[in-house]
């Protein structure tokens, strides 16, 4: 009788299966253009993947997106995009081991304090999730005028914005400043953390399965700097989010956005992104639309001003 040979072969013979990393763009997994990769280490220093190396044309491919899915998502009614954050929130719980993994090498933690901030992320989306229909009554309304007019003002989102996510926290951090920006109808052009991407890049996969259209979020890796240049200057860019620049990048990328008057958020001095949030960041990227309407008999002709 032959030997029987496992198909599977042995749990100590067996190769491991490393995870290849791509970008999230127009809800799909590019690599990048340029077809480079640069090294990710740990808090120690030890090798954990190659992760792309994006280039200024994934930039501008990502801007496309974004401003393709803009119209979509902007027009989607607020208790929609509550259910859409609400469901990535889900799917976050579902891969919490992964993302306690990722971070607690990505981030030098041990496990407890990684769970904790896995943790802490989960309800961070789950928060932002419930303020989707709330914003509007918090930040418009109708306003008292001197004569005879209706004069309401009502929030609209500011259209595609450059986020820089915080390069040492790179899960609650990234989260923090990606959420509050869709959340209001907003899509995102989202830079990793330089040093630790990989969560990011991991939460490409959940946003591709959480009913996310593909471009209202897009992820890319590499060098802040060199992803952030062109960004900053893009006449389709609206607004940019400095968290994740230090003071000299922020400068530079303060002065390429005034070329065409981008709206910018520009870093804190020390952010605790394990605090409560607030609204700041969600009327960060908001603009008002008001509109004066005729009372009394002038009112009868239904224009509005």
């Amino acid at each position: 009788m032959s030997d029987h040979v496992s198909v599977s072969g042995s749990a100590a013979g067996r190769l491991s299966v490393f995870k290849t990393y791509k970008l999230y763009v127009g809800g799909k997994f590019p690599r990048s253009e340029s077809g480079r990769v640069y090294e990710v280490t740990d808090a120690k220093g030890k090798w954990l993947a190659n992760a792309p190396l994006s280039s200024r044309k994934d930039a501008r491919d990502a801007v496309v997106a974004a401003r393709k899915a803009f119209g979509g998502w902007s027009g989607a009614t607020a208790y929609n995009r509550g259910q859409i954050l609400y469901r990535i929130a889900e799917m976050l719980e579902g891969r919490r081991d992964q993302f306690l993994a990722e971070v607690a090498d990505a981030e030098g933690l041990s496990k407890s304090k990684a769970a904790a901030v896995v943790d802490a992320t989960i309800d961070r989306w789950v928060w932002y999730a419930g303020w989707t229909d709330k914003i509007a009554q918090v930040v418009g309304g109708g306003n008292p005028v001197a004569g005879p007019f209706f004069n309401l003002s009502s929030p609209e989102p500011t259209g595609v914005v450059a986020v820089l996510a915080p390069q040492e926290s790179s899960f609650l951090g990234l989260v923090s400043v990606v959420a509050p920006v869709i959340a209001t109808g907003n899509t995102a052009v989202v830079i990793a953390s330089e040093k630790s991407p990989l969560p990011a890049l991991s939460l490409g996969e959940v946003l591709a399965t959480s009913d996310l259209p593909g471009g209202v979020v897009n992820l890319l890796s590499g060098r802040t700097a060199e992803i952030a240049a062109p960004l900053a200057a893009h006449q389709d860019v609206n607004a940019i989010d400095l968290a994740g620049a230090d003071e000299a990048l922020a400068k530079e990328l303060e002065i390429a956005a005034a070329d065409n008057l981008k709206r910018v958020l520009r870093p804190q001095p020390v952010d605790d992104w394990s605090a409560m949030p607030g609204t700041d960041r969600l009327t960060a990227f908001l603009e008002t639309k008001t509109v004066w309407h005729p009372t009394g008999s002038l009112g009868a002709s239904g224009s509005a001003y």
